[in-house]
């Protein structure tokens, strides 16, 4: 009960913070924002869209605007090092802007890094989700689970833990997707696959990529 009383009251943040907190966020991501920006400047995406978002398994994923034949707008929008809270923090300047149809977020493995608790970052989901809501009530949020990363095997248990508080979650919610990448990035005896990883141990080998293409294709049809 002081869990859900303490999440209930962390996702429902008033406006004022969330504003402080996008400030902050747009403040420390500048150089990526602007990025964007410039971007958008040159070729706005079109409405309608998927947009892939989050840390850097988003960011360095070579092709990623091509590797869905069937999808006519795939936005990608990852930046290394990112938190969920980022996320949740700048949905207005990297969410709303292009009304996609789906958002595609892969998050949350940095922030269990730097020590936040699973509770934590089901709050933060839930801040994502309500702001994206709000604003584009069709648009549809599918969570990428977090991966089991060799380098971060000390976190699993947490890294567990927050997949299976957001998963529960969205399984309550129609407007939701959950995406379990987790799973099938273990071997038969619950280890990482390391096929599935480069050299640092952390970030996805092409092969790797290629898994996560397989299991998300399905969950972007209409």
């Amino acid at each position: 009960m002081r869990r859900r009383t303490w999440l209930l009251a962390s996702s429902l943040l008033p406006l004022a913070a969330w504003a402080q907190a996008a400030a902050s966020a747009e403040r420390r991501w500048k150089p990526e924002l602007d990025a964007f920006a410039a971007a958008d400047r040159q070729q706005m995406p079109p409405p309608g869209g998927v947009l892939f978002m989050g840390s850097s398994s988003i960011r360095f994923w070579n092709g990623l605007a091509t590797a869905f034949d069937d999808q006519p707008v795939v936005i990608q929008r990852g930046f290394g090092g990112s938190r969920l809270a980022d996320c949740a923090d700048l949905v207005p300047r990297l969410v709303l802007p292009y009304q996609p149809r789906l958002v595609v977020l892969y998050a949350g493995e940095n922030d269990v890094n730097e020590g936040a608790r699973p509770a934590e970052l089901l709050a933060h989901f839930v801040r994502f989700v309500q702001q994206v809501r709000a604003a584009l009530p069709a648009t549809r949020v599918a969570y990428i689970s977090i991966k089991p990363s060799p380098s971060r095997l000390a976190h699993l248990a947490d890294m567990r833990e927050a997949n299976l508080l957001i998963q529960t979650h969205v399984l309550q919610h129609d407007h939701l997707d959950y995406i379990d990448v987790h799973a099938a990035m273990l071997d038969n005896d619950g280890r990482p696959r390391p096929e599935l990883f480069v050299r640092d141990q952390l970030h996805l080998s092409a092969e790797g990529y290629g898994l996560w293409r397989q299991i998300v294709s399905a969950h972007l049809r209409p």
